[in-house]
């Protein structure tokens, strides 16, 4: 069956764009009856997801809208198979109520979310959703990490202002970002470099920029990416292992991948505040990448923090609150 996607889309808007009743009602038309549902941490798997996800996140964002910036499809080349499509996107309202216990700003806030959907016609049969709690912690003046890393900011959208249902079928850019993992994971214990990077001829553009989650922030250029994020990681993880995958698309400049979880590795080292437990330890990852002249441009990354730090024995929504909140 060929699959409607900007259908998909309006359905998705709708669930934000209505009253109550008539959301719930978007919402039915949007997911099958029998949707799997996947969330990050504290959410993972809901009985209900209407009752256990989308209530409480538009109770808790007042007036809340959707805002896409990457909304992109494509045929999945993994096991799994299928049209599949991948969106980053802002859930965008006023705080002004709890959600799953964390402190509300009653100031506007922009939730990121990183999305994965399986689809059969113009409706949702499975759903993968990564929300970025610890950034909504930092807008709400209560950063459960200090900002020991990147730059916090909000995520924007491409530079090329083309990621909703960009033009092409996406081949190009999802070969590029496949032969760059394949590299990215084998690296030097001492130097922490990996071949084919960087340089005249490599995968990543001299002025990349990449984008982080809460608690990493966001950087430009390879020596940015390094300083801010590989060379931390590398250092608590070293014995990371990534690419275990269950969905990669491609569509015209743009592609993503999402593994859950992507990632297995061993805390050996201190990170973001917590001393080495010696666990072994999972991570959920979504990346969105818009491709240039044969080179990455830019990566959005969302990581499921708020479980990853679960296993590190670290609750976050805990730590956020205990904070006095500040003036930022």
């Amino acid at each position: 069956m060929t699959s409607d996607i900007s259908a998909v889309r309006q359905g998705l808007h709708a669930i934000w764009a209505a009253e109550d009743a008539a959301a719930q009602q978007a919402f039915r038309t949007c997911f099958a009856p029998d949707c799997a549902f996947f969330f990050s941490h504290p959410v993972n798997t809901p009985q209900d997801a209407w009752a256990d996800v989308y209530a409480p996140v538009r109770a808790a964002l007042r007036h809340a809208r959707r805002r896409d910036e990457i909304f992109i499809s494509g045929q999945n080349r993994r096991a799994v198979g299928g049209t599949w499509i991948a969106s980053f996107t802002h859930y965008v309202g006023t705080f002004s109520a709890p959600l799953w216990g964390l402190t509300p700003s009653n100031r506007l806030a922009f939730l990121r979310a990183g999305e994965f959907y399986r689809v059969d016609g113009d409706t949702i049969i499975e759903a993968r959703i990564i929300l970025d709690l610890p950034d909504l912690m930092r807008q709400a003046g209560r950063d459960p990490f200090g900002g020991r890393l990147g730059t916090e900011m909000l995520f924007p959208g491409p530079a090329t202002h083309d990621g909703i249902l960009p033009m092409g079928n996406g081949t190009q850019s999802l070969d590029l970002i496949e032969s760059m993992l394949g590299d990215l994971h084998v690296y030097d214990p001492e130097t922490g470099a990996s071949k084919g990077q960087t340089g005249r001829d490599g995968y990543w553009a001299d002025d990349m920029l990449w984008y982080g989650p809460g608690g990493i922030g966001s950087n430009y250029r390879w020596d940015g990416f390094v300083k801010d994020h590989r060379a931390p990681f590398l250092a608590a993880f070293p014995d990371r292992k990534g690419g275990n995958h269950y969905a990669r698309i491609g569509m015209g400049n743009y592609a993503a991948i999402s593994g859950w979880p992507s990632m297995t590795m061993t805390h050996r080292g201190p990170y973001l505040g917590v001393a080495a437990t010696g666990r072994d330890l999972t991570l959920r990852v979504m990346d969105f990448y818009r491709c240039a002249d044969g080179q990455i441009a830019e990566n959005w990354v969302m990581l499921d923090y708020m479980d990853l730090f679960r296993q590190m024995g670290v609750d976050l929504i805990a730590r956020s609150n205990a904070l006095p909140p500040s003036s930022g």
